[in-house]
């Protein structure tokens, strides 16, 4: 029954819409070799890793250790799911402009900024 749940997994193709709406290979974040290892193996090592599926073979022992850092990556699946975790798990930056306003344009209006210069000359 595990073997037939492997099986599928292996042959479902791994995608990410959310954060690759283009897919891996459109991104530009992964190489070729590294985006087919991913979509070919990441339904199987995201079961492994979220603990749907226990590892039963040295190769999916791997994955886990590989995924959870308790190693270094050397299959090219590997270190795929390694740089796509850090991708997707990267902290976001705020836009230095923000969103919205400044607080000096809704401050100073030009009404109140009126100068009115009363020069006094004596004659």
């Amino acid at each position: 029954m595990a073997n037939v749940i492997r099986e599928k997994l292996v042959k479902r193709m791994f995608s990410d819409a959310k954060n690759y709406p283009y897919g891996f290979s459109r991104s530009g974040d992964f190489s070729i070799s590294e985006s087919k290892a991913l979509s070919q193996y990441g339904c199987l090592i995201a079961a492994l890793v979220d603990g749907e599926l226990k590892a039963e073979s040295a190769e999916e022992h791997g994955f886990i250790e590989a995924a959870f850092g308790q190693r270094e990556p050397e299959s090219v699946a590997e270190k795929a799911w390694v740089k796509y975790q850090k991708r997707i798990n990267r902290p976001r930056l705020g836009n230095i402009n923000g969103t919205k306003a400044s607080s000096f344009e809704s401050d100073t209006d030009s009404e109140d900024m009126s100068t009115d210069l009363e020069i006094e000359i004596d004659d």
